[in-house]
């Protein structure tokens, strides 16, 4: 049998544009939309500065960044944008793999492409590849990556990216095996201490692993040797990087049906702006508020029943997840979802702002909020949630959202897609040039990479920064 490394080599070396489907390819554009919306709202951020002055310390280059004005090198540009499409923890997620699959996957192709002058057909071969590549390989660990304290994301975006570049900068089937090699020394680890702290740094993870994916790959190209039993070896990335949890891996997910089912097809795009594990108990919060205009000083308790794997994320410390000390924090807090949702009826971009997650009405009623595991959650196949309200005078309320929006078999469509753009890139450019990018990118199949990126460069006007 071959090796892992081997078959993924294999499928991303033959793959041509003509052999995916075309749902598939046009579901590629939405994902690729959706990152370029979100990457244009991170601009108005100060996350967004703050990176970009420190990768300016490297010099510039040739490659834009997204609604910035900014050159930089291959790889440092891949980094700014990277972290531009994930900075809003509003990007797309392959929920079984576990996974932000296009803050590195298009960040790699749109960049590289660029660089090799590659054609719109084979940036979207090459991004499509990609996605089936970080997909599976995360549905291998089945959470055991994030249960032992990393982001798979950065973990496994340079394998994926290595993949990318690789068959961008024409690897022999070969090179895409020793470049999977590479990447399994050149991968970040991606801790996620950042959780505890409520600091930046997940926004690092999908453009440094897909950095470390393209030198993996130039390394190949030049003749370098890696391993080849990448996922399956004694020190592969599994064994080394789930610790007890090595043992609930399933390595045939990483080639089953591959090139028959289509992973990039199932990746869920986001409808709320922050992590997909408060997803449904946000919407059954929002739901019940809505059913029965519930008033704070009605409720007694808030049970909130969420999957087991949720509880080191997004509930526990409770303490600090009860009293978020900035954006990100708010993200991954159940309490303040939950909250949040109730007095709002919205969970937005707006609800992630200091003044709501510091709002004491919404800090009052979070502390009523506690958690439970969800008996019936099909996690990672959904990131089941439900919410249930006990009110002063003994009546329970209860909502359930079994899929959560936007989950493959609940899908955000491309009209709702396009609506969710628009809202994020007018945040930063003009409703006539959003309508142009739009129209541009699910055009990028009939024009150049470097047409498409230099689309999405900031313009000369000046409507940003």
């Amino acid at each position: 049998m071959p090796f892992i490394s081997e078959t993924l080599a294999q499928f991303v070396h033959q793959l041509r544009y003509e052999d995916i489907p075309a749902p598939v390819r046009e579901r590629a554009k939405d994902l690729m939309l959706d990152a370029i919306g979100i990457a244009f709202a991170s601009t108005k951020f100060e996350f967004a500065d703050k990176a970009l002055a420190g990768l300016r310390f490297f010099g510039s280059g040739t490659r834009a960044v997204i609604g910035m004005p900014a050159k930089l090198a291959l790889r440092d540009a891949v980094m700014m944008n990277g972290v531009l499409i994930h900075g809003l923890d509003y990007d797309d997620t392959h929920l079984e793999g576990v996974v932000h699959a296009s803050a590195s996957c298009f960040s790699c192709a749109l960049s590289v492409a660029a660089e090799v002058n590659a054609s719109g057909r084979d940036l979207i071969t090459a991004y499509i590849a990609g996605l089936e590549a970080i997909a599976r390989i995360g549905m291998v660990a089945k959470g055991g990556l994030h249960l032992n304290g990393l982001h798979p994301t950065g973990t496994i975006a340079a394998f994926a990216s290595s993949l990318i570049a690789g068959k961008l900068m024409g690897l022999t089937e070969e090179q895409l095996v020793m470049a999977q090699g590479n990447a399994l020394s050149t991968s970040a680890s991606s801790s996620r201490q950042y959780s505890q702290e409520g600091a930046w740094t997940k926004r690092l993870h999908p453009g440094w692993g897909a950095a470390a994916g393209i030198t993996a790959a130039a390394m190949a190209r030049g003749g370098f040797i890696g391993p080849r039993e990448v996922y399956e070896g004694e020190y592969s990335l599994y064994r080394t990087l789930t610790g007890t949890r090595y043992g609930d891996c399933d390595l045939s997910l990483a080639t089953q049906d591959l090139g028959v089912v289509w992973e990039s097809a199932r990746v869920a795009i986001k409808p709320i702006p922050a992590c997909h594990l408060v997803h449904a108990c946000s919407d059954a919060a929002v739901a019940l508020a809505r059913a029965h205009a519930i008033k704070a000083a009605d409720v007694k308790a808030i049970r909130a029943l969420i999957p087991a794997q949720a509880v080191p994320i997004v509930c526990e410390p409770a303490a600090k997840r009860r009293r978020p000390v900035s954006s990100y924090a708010a993200q991954f807090s159940i309490y303040h979802a939950v909250a949040a949702s109730l007095v709002r009826g919205k969970f937005g971009l707006g609800e992630m702002e200091p003044d709501v997650y510091n709002d004491p009405a919404i800090l009052a009623l979070g502390d009523k909020v506690t958690y439970e595991i969800d008996p019936k959650s099909e996690y990672p196949k959904y990131f089941s949630g439900e919410v249930v309200i006990t009110l002063n005078d003994g009546r329970e309320l209860r909502h359930r959202e079994h899929i959560n929006r936007g989950a493959a078999d609940r899908p955000i469509v491309r009209d709702d897609i396009v609506i969710k753009y628009r809202d994020n890139a007018q945040m930063a450019i003009s409703r006539a040039r959003a309508d142009a990018v739009c129209d541009t990118v699910l055009r990028a199949d009939e024009m150049s990479a470097r047409a498409l990126e230099a689309t999405l460069a900031n313009p000369v006007t000046g409507e940003n920064n």
